[in-house]
């Protein structure tokens, strides 16, 4: 057997695994069901401490490969599953040969696209998934990376305070190129919107609403979407001497929406000057980075931007006083002693897995939010936990870990 890995991705050597028996037939205490759907290949998930990993089985070839391309796309920025390892040479010595294993870290807290969209969606999460799995193309496009099966089958979402955000799970078609073509994103957009098409019925089907009108809408919709992103990070604009105000502001907008400028060029013209830009994939914006740095939480870009936004008002609330105002670093000190590790420990430990931490406290504050709105008055945060503790978190999934049979049927991803 051999195995190779990626030592700081995991803390695990995963030699307690039974590697010379077929992925199907395996029987670990360490096994978790989490959710996922019917794939083209064998998949099985581990637990190490509290950490989970997902196992597929693939030929030797597309198991490197596969690898490999996972690897590039993290060294890249892209928002895709991490690369842990593979596992080869699993047969024993006068046995039949054994497929590969890809080893990758599983995603916590995501969702297959069934399961995001389960039980009739609003149609403004509809919307929120969209735009987050046309961002994830634009952003592989943009990184060189040519899908070839792009689908929301292939792909995980993550919930980023009131919107989505959307990850490459499944590599194994992709292809990685200095520069895309027009043609090759142009083919890689047809069989998106075929695709989202044929997902979009199967979960109207399930659903007992078989609209294959509002479906082709919806699926044709991700070329759209697509294309207003591509152009406003890539279209030419003139500018006149003088204005770098305009320069400026288009920078910025690039990094709002989480990219940045590798570089700039500049062209005379006939009526004054031509702005190219060359945009980067970046990490999402400075809201994460920021709150990283103050506080050593990890979280998604707009989680990050609502618990900035309470650090600044609790800081605000302290300058009020008679003492003189913090530093901002004693003030996010104090909020982390004071607010943030209270309300979550006000949380029972059996419900803390229905959320990661930074979206269970920015519902925590929206829930608190619509009680004082209700209510005509600010309510208390520790009784607008009490009130979500029992009115919302309760009938919650456990997003994390396990699934019911209920919603079983929606997983898919992985595989």
């Amino acid at each position: 057997m051999r195995i190779q890995l990626v030592p700081r991705a995991a803390h695990a050597d995963f030699l307690d695994l039974p590697w010379h028996e077929p992925l199907e037939q395996w029987e670990s205490a360490r096994l978790v069901e989490v959710p996922r759907g019917i794939g083209r290949h064998v998949v099985r998930f581990v637990d190490y401490a509290g950490t989970f990993f997902a196992l597929k089985e693939l030929p030797a070839e597309l198991a490197a490969r596969e690898y490999r391309l996972l690897r590039a796309l993290g060294a890249r920025g892209i928002a895709a599953v991490e690369a842990v390892g593979v596992v080869g040479e699993r047969a024993r010595k006068g046995e039949d040969e054994l497929p590969d294993v890809l080893v990758t870290r599983y995603l916590d807290f995501s969702l297959p696209y069934r399961l995001a969209l389960a039980r009739r969606p609003a149609p403004d999460r509809l919307e929120r998934l969209l735009d987050a799995f046309a961002q994830l193309l634009v952003r592989l496009h943009l990184s060189g990376f040519f899908w070839g099966d792009c689908s929301l089958s292939n792909a995980l979402f993550r919930r980023d305070a009131g919107e989505l955000a959307a990850y490459l799970v499944d590599a194994e078609t992709g292809e990685l190129h200095p520069r895309l073509s027009d043609g090759q994103r142009d083919y890689d957009l047809q069989i998106a919107e075929e695709n989202v098409f044929g997902e979009l019925l199967d979960v109207s089907a399930q659903q007992g609403e078989e609209d294959g009108d509002a479906a082709a809408a919806l699926a044709a919709e991700i070329g759209a979407r697509y294309e207003r992103l591509w152009s406003e990070l890539t279209a030419e604009e003139e500018l006149q001497p003088g204005e770098m105000d305009r320069f400026d502001a288009r920078l910025r907008r690039l990094n709002e929406l989480g990219f940045d400028a590798d570089e700039v060029e500049i062209v005379e013209t006939d009526g004054g000057f031509r702005l190219r830009l060359e945009p980067k994939v970046v990490e999402p914006g400075h809201h994460r980075r920021r709150l990283l740095r103050l506080t050593g939480l990890d979280a998604q870009e707009n989680q990050a931007r609502r618990l900035l936004a309470d650090v600044d008002a609790y800081r605000r609330r302290l300058a009020e006083g008679p003492v003189p105002a913090p530093s901002e670093t004693a003030a996010v000190g104090r909020w982390l002693a004071e607010v943030f590790e209270p309300t979550l420990a006000a949380v029972p430990p059996e419900l803390r897995d229905r959320r990661d931490a930074a979206q269970l406290f920015h519902e925590l504050l929206e829930h608190r939010w619509y009680l004082s709105e209700r209510a005509g008055r600010e309510v208390p945060l520790d009784q607008a936990v009490a009130d979500y503790i029992d009115a919302v978190l309760r009938s919650l999934p456990d997003e994390r870990r396990l699934i019911g049979a209920e919603d079983d049927a929606y997983g898919v991803g992985y595989g």
